[in-house]
């Protein structure tokens, strides 16, 4: 074993040794990551130089694209200059075309001024020569012969116009009077008819009490599919031995009460039953509704009327108005028409066709908005009729112009029947009432000075006083009128409001 003072020079060199040694890894340690970290930063250069050349080879691309783009639109913009540079071009050689065409106008027409100022001096030299000689033959100056000349004939015209005014409007006045009531009165006379007030038919009777039951059904069955099937509501109240029909049109109304009529006869009532019976009177009543229509036209001797029209007027059959047949009313107011259009030198038979679809449109006024001469007006149109028959049916209420005699004839015809006496019925203190109604609704609005309703209610007249409603406050008056009376009145049909501002300006000569 060595001694002690052996093992410190040991020691020490071996510490040399080891700091020597770790010195030399550490050296060769750092060289290995200085290579490293230098090939990574010359990869990254690489990498850099790379992706800045790929930037600019696509910059590049992007500028040649740009550049091509903006180079055709610059052509593009450049034909189109071209083009219109063209059209002007042309234009404006042929505005010199039309300049130097108006000049050459302008010549001839100048020429042609010269000539005639040329002509008319030599006409007025000539005048004046003809009139210097009157002159000298007569001993009179033009102004003083004109003036007697023309005092001599104003005097003579005024008294035979005066007279001959007179006796023109006296002889027209008779004779248009003469000859009104005798065209009125002879149709009157030719086509006079009793005529049989009508109400439509709402009840229907039941051989006891005990048959409302059964109608009612169990749980109600049997009055839910009869109202599910007519379109009619039943009514059944105390009314004994009774059954209230209720319904809008009245076409439905006939076809339940001819249904439930057969069912009451026959005596089996439920749901199935009940619509093989609806269906029954339907057809039953559509047959009468074309017989109706092909019976009325055959009667007037109408013939062509297309086959809707037909249906339409057979549907009349069943319409009244103030307890007058809409169907009759309309036959009576052809017959009407036929001979005032005879009588005057009318088309007879488009005055008669006119006269007997006048009211077509009730047929359908239930079921479509809007006046019934209009909506008549629209059927007919639709239908292929002729313009002027499509006239007469529009305006028979003066809802439109009237453009022909016969649509005149039509309106006199509808007034006549309407209302000569027993056509129509209505109660008189019911009547009274709705007309009072009408003026007191016109006279309740500022500026009013009175009213009068006329054509039994169907349009008031209202006078307004002129210094209070201007113009334009008359027509807004006259739909606050119109507005007022559709809110707080029942009236048929429609009514026609009419405001008049009327200035006079009067004076006496003394």
């Amino acid at each position: 074993m060595l001694p002690p003072t052996y093992w410190i020079p040991i020691g020490l060199v071996m510490a040399i040794v080891g700091f020597a040694v770790g010195y030399f890894l550490r050296t060769r340690l750092i060289g290995r990551r200085v290579s490293a970290i230098e090939e990574d930063a010359e990869r990254r250069m690489t990498e850099a130089r790379a992706e800045a050349m790929q930037i600019e080879l696509e910059a590049r691309d992007k500028a040649l694209a740009l550049q091509r783009e903006t180079e055709v639109d610059i052509k593009q913009r450049t034909q189109e200059l071209s083009r219109q540079e063209n059209r002007l071009q042309q234009r404006r050689e042929s505005l010199d075309q039309r300049m130097d065409a108006m000049e050459a106008r302008e010549r001839k027409i100048e020429e042609r001024r010269r000539a005639q100022e040329k002509r008319q001096a030599e006409l007025d030299n000539a005048w004046q020569l003809h009139l210097a000689e009157l002159e000298r033959i007569s001993g009179l100056t033009r102004e003083e012969a004109k003036e007697v000349l023309l005092d001599r004939v104003r005097d003579e015209a005024r008294v035979d116009s005066a007279r001959i005014i007179r006796e023109i409007e006296s002889q027209a006045r008779e004779e248009a009077e003469r000859k009104a009531r005798e065209i009125v009165t002879t149709a009157i006379q030719r086509i006079a008819t009793d005529q049989v007030a009508e109400t439509t038919v709402s009840t229907v009777e039941l051989p006891s009490d005990d048959m409302k039951g059964r109608i009612i059904g169990r749980g109600g069955r049997n009055i839910r599919a009869i109202e599910n099937v007519t379109g009619v509501d039943l009514v059944i109240d105390d009314t004994p031995e009774a059954v209230l029909l209720s319904s809008f049109d009245p076409v439905r109304r006939e076809v339940a009460r001819i249904a439930l009529e057969r069912l009451i006869m026959d005596g089996r009532i439920h749901p199935a039953r009940i619509e093989g019976m609806v269906e029954k009177a339907r057809s039953e009543v559509d047959q009468t509704i074309r017989e109706a229509g092909e019976q009325a036209a055959l009667d007037l001797g109408i013939h062509g009327l297309p086959a809707d029209i037909i249906r339409l007027l057979g549907r009349l059959r069943y319409r009244t108005s103030y307890g007058q047949n809409v169907l009759q009313h309309s036959m009576e107011a052809a017959q009407l028409c036929a001979i005032m259009a005879a009588e005057v030198g009318a088309n007879v038979e488009m005055a008669k066709m006119a006269g007997l679809l006048h009211d077509i449109g009730k047929a359908v006024d239930h079921e479509v908005d809007g006046p019934h001469a209009l909506i008549g007006e629209e059927i007919a149109r639709r239908q292929g009729l002729s313009e002027a028959i499509c006239n007469a049916i529009g305006s028979h209420h003066a809802e439109e112009e009237q453009q022909t005699l016969e649509a005149v004839l039509v309106q006199v015809a509808d007034a006549i029947s309407a209302a000569r006496p027993g056509a129509r019925r209505e109660s008189l203190e019911t009547y009274i009432k709705r007309i009072k109604s009408l003026e007191q609704v016109a006279n309740s609005f500022e500026g009013v000075e009175t009213s009068y309703a006329i054509q039994a209610g169907r349009e008031v007249r209202i006078i307004v006083k002129p210094d209070e409603v201007d113009d334009l406050a008359a027509m807004t008056l006259s739909r606050e009128i119109a507005k007022k009376v559709e809110e707080n009145l029942q009236y048929p049909g429609q009514i026609r409001i009419t405001v008049i501002r009327e200035t006079r300006a009067t004076e006496y000569a003394k």
